[in-house]
This record gives C-alpha cells, structure tokens and sequence, in this order.
C-alpha cells in the first residue's frame, strides 16, 4: 500500500474547482474555520477516509477526459507531504494540479523552515487560490473563488517571480490539449 490521505471524499469529475475537466480530492482537517465556509464538515481532523495515493492517481490516469487534479478541503497543506506525491505523479502523467488553500502565497513561503513539505506541494502545484474565505466579500463572479480577497494564481510564475502572480484568465483554455492516456 502506498502512501495515505485523510479524505472527506472525492469527486471524480468537476468543472468548477479549476481549469477543465478535474478530479477534486477533499481533504479532511482544517484549521481556518473560515465564517461562511462552504465544507464546514471537513474541519474535524479525525480520520474520515483512508485514500491511497496511487489508488487515486490510478483512477485519475485512466480517465481520458480529466485534465487535471484539484486539491481542496479542509486544508490541503495539513496533508502537504502526501499530496505532493500524488502531485507529483499527477505531472509524470500529463496531469496540472491546482490547490486551495485558507493561507496566502507569502505565508507559505514564510513557512518554509517550518514547514519545509508546504514548499514541496506549492512546487507541485501548477494553479493556487490562496487566503481564507472571507463571507464579507463573498461573490459568485469570480473564477474559481468564493470571495474577493482569495487569489488566483500561477504558481510557477508566483515562485519565479519571489511574488503572487495571478493567472491570466483570459489566456487560461489557449492552447488547451488533451494528454496520452497511459495503459
């Protein structure tokens, strides 16, 4: 057995939890407890559901219509080690990878001594929305966002950059391709 998650579930196919056709895990433990949050039931860190990192990957891969994973929660970066794996593996098969998380780019990167396995997963991470989700600027016209403050962001810019990058996102489908399906 491979490396394991605690999961609240997971949904095989979403649109609306990033870029494309995109498998969302939910993590379950957050510490935020952000006001107005939308999955309220994945705060406790008590063992929900066991996932297994490859036994996810593998569904993922053989789903020809998937462009992608989504890590959501809870707080993905409570569980960042193992995710950074499943991400990781998400990559050597043609699959991006985007997270939320409740923390801002820069707490991250501040984080790093402590945290060192925060690094890795925000290295893993081709799309982030970052910060807690604030009620007072709730808005259902922002792209994969619940409230104004949170951020979408390229990650590999962000890091390049030392700063948040925000996606571009009227270029975001431009040059959209489909991947090889692996046996």
């Amino acid at each position: 057995m491979g490396t394991k998650l605690n999961l609240s579930g997971v949904v095989s196919e979403s649109i609306v939890d990033g870029p494309g056709i995109r498998m969302t895990i939910f993590t379950q433990g957050c510490p935020h407890h952000c006001k107005g949050c939308h999955n309220p039931e994945t705060w406790p860190f008590e063992l929900r559901h066991s996932g297994d990192v490859d036994k996810i990957l593998n569904i993922a891969v053989k789903n020809p219509i998937l462009q992608g994973l989504t890590f959501s929660g809870g707080e993905p970066f409570c569980q960042a080690e193992a995710l950074a794996e499943l991400a990781e593996k998400c990559h050597e098969n043609g699959l991006n990878v985007m997270s939320y998380t409740g923390y801002t780019f820069e707490e991250l990167l501040a984080g790093k001594d402590e945290h060192p396995e925060w690094i890795r997963l925000l290295k893993s991470c081709d799309y982030l929305v970052d910060g807690k989700f604030e009620l007072e600027q709730r808005s259902l016209m922002l792209l994969f966002r619940g409230s104004k403050n949170q951020r979408f962001l390229d990650v590999p810019k962000s890091l390049a950059a030392g700063k948040a990058i925000s996606v571009d996102e009227d270029k975001l489908y431009s040059g959209t391709k489909t991947r090889d399906i692996k046996d």
